[in-house]
């Protein structure tokens, strides 16, 4: 197998759905001729291409591509619920690391509807049904946007079982407002103190509105090669080593185990975080710079544990301790996260890959954390595939 890099990212401002005139093809072209031209490629040197996204009409990602030239290539798409960008890259990552091209074009991509997530097609069945049936069994059903509800109870249970506090759950959102304020791309540039936080108008208790993600609109982009690529185009100047993606998918135990924390894909966390970390020889304790999936505030605590950063039920007192911010042992969501940047569904994936990129190039400006030379990527879709990524600097030669 080969060695596998990202030499060029791009991206464009993730924002409020409709605040800009642009539709996705729009999206993608400004994202990818950015991550094209930061590895001073064409679209003509792209041999494969893959389009994560979530809500749009067949073959978009040919649409969207179509925007940098006609040249014939191979354009899969990919539909994997929130995961759908990673799932993009780990796609590209396949074909590079065993030899299918060395050159390949990740794009991920949302235009989305204002408001909370919807069923887009009510007469067919629903892919989380399995999981809102699973938490009603434990938790009863309430009046609130059923992914808040889902990531809600699991909050609640982690209080329950662990301890964890309301305030607990707001660090994790003030972190995250905090580190987008110095974040270009980022849909929100405010930072809000715990008391606002906490303060904000509850969606499901106990989770308030500045820690649930919004609805977003944007495109990200990321050129993916091998070895003998980045050689031949000399290329060090901007490649990052994967050195590691895996992806794991539910099995009966979400279902059956009696846990809401399962049901929003713990173990699948756990299972992909530990098959990336045995691929890449790294472990929690090797990482710099973590970009996880903050849908909403009670996820990040709980994925802190899944990918092995702390002790079950000890979530809470590591972000309370400082550990996951700058200073910190980590700095998680160095972009702000999900719940700050934006959360257009297939384009997540690959944005946390171009912030990892520029934090291990050097290249993250005010938020650049003061050491990177290793970094995780992690990336969830209910229904249910979670993508965990591990990335590592490389030397000039």
């Amino acid at each position: 197998m080969s060695k596998v890099f990202v030499v060029g990212v791009g991206m464009t401002r993730f924002e409020k759905p409709g605040a800009r005139e642009w539709d996705y093809p729009d999206m993608v072209h400004e994202a990818a001729s950015l991550a094209l031209a930061d590895a001073l490629l064409t679209y003509s040197d792209v041999e494969r291409a893959v389009a994560g996204f979530v809500y749009g009409e067949t073959v978009s990602g040919q649409c969207a591509l179509y925007t940098l030239g006609r040249t014939g290539i191979p354009i899969f798409n990919v539909n994997n619920a929130c995961s759908s960008g990673s799932s993009a890259l780990l796609l590209a990552h396949t074909f590079v690391s065993s030899g299918q091209a060395d050159c390949v074009l990740a794009v991920g991509f949302e235009k989305m509807e204002r408001g909370s997530l919807q069923q887009k097609y009510p007469n067919q069945a629903s892919p989380i049904e399995p999981h809102l049936r699973a938490m009603a069994a434990q938790r009863g059903w309430g009046q609130a946007p059923p992914a808040a509800q889902l990531f809600g109870n699991a909050g609640v249970e982690h209080m329950e079982r662990f301890g964890t506090t309301r305030e607990q759950f707001a660090m994790v959102a003030e972190k995250n407002h905090r580190h987008s304020v110095n974040n270009p791309y980022a849909q929100f540039t405010d930072a809000y103190s715990l008391e606002e936080i906490l303060g904000a108008p509850m969606v499901f208790d106990p989770l308030t509105k500045l820690q649930c993600c919004p609805t977003s609109e944007g495109a990200a982009a990321a050129v993916v090669c091998s070895q003998r690529f980045v050689e031949r185009h000399g290329l060090h100047r901007t490649a990052v080593e994967m050195a590691g993606i895996a992806m794991a998918t539910d099995t009966d135990e979400t279902f059956t185990s009696g846990s809401c924390i399962r049901v929003v894909g713990a173990e699948l966390t756990r299972s992909a975080g530990l098959k990336a970390y045995e691929q890449s020889g790294l472990g929690p304790e090797d990482l710099d710079v973590i970009e996880l999936h903050d849908c909403f505030s009670t996820n990040e605590i709980i994925t802190y544990e899944a990918l092995g950063l702390c002790a079950e039920g000890q979530g809470g007192e590591l972000v309370a301790s400082g550990a996951t911010t700058y200073g910190g042992t980590w700095v998680v969501n160095p972009s702000g996260g999900l719940l700050s940047k934006g959360h257009p569904l297939g384009a997540t994936g690959i944005a946390q890959c171009a912030e990892i990129a520029w934090q291990l190039r050097g290249l993250a400006g005010a938020r650049q954390a003061d050491r990177s030379r290793a970094a995780m990527q992690h990336n969830i879709g209910l229904g249910g595939a979670a993508i965990v990524s591990i990335y590592r600097a490389v030397d000039q030669p």
